[in-house]
């Protein structure tokens, strides 16, 4: 079965989310590369995105589209990435979450992607 894990800290951290272009950037950078020589095989998609102030929400109503920047909530924290991985259950999908360097410093939330076809 496939499982989203949604990775979600606080923008602002530091520790979180420090600039690319210093020190403290290279060893959350090894803990995402490590995770996925560990797991690649169980990783079927993954990608980081760009800061919650880069976002453009989009409605329709009543015809018309309805765009807005910015997020769609105001939350502490944000989305900043995901994996979509196969694990044989939610235990399974659990334990890979929790390799993600992210769920020591933020939250993962494991969610099953169901199967419509």
């Amino acid at each position: 079965m496939k499982y989203a894990c949604l990775i979600y800290s606080v923008e602002s951290d530091p520790i979180a989310h420090p600039d690319p272009t210093t020190e403290a950037f290279a060893p959350i950078m090894a803990g995402y590369m490590a995770f996925g020589e560990e797991f690649g095989p169980k990783i079927v998609a993954g990608e980081a995105l760009e800061p919650v102030a880069t976002a453009t929400c989009v409605r329709v109503r009543d015809g018309d589209t309805i765009t807005t920047d910015g997020p769609f909530a105001e939350t502490k924290e944000q989305l900043g990435g995901f994996y979509l991985i196969e694990a044989g259950d939610l235990d399974e999908a659990i334990a890979i979450a929790a390799k993600i360097p992210h769920a020591s410093m933020g939250t993962i939330e494991v969610r099953p992607v169901p199967n419509f076809g």
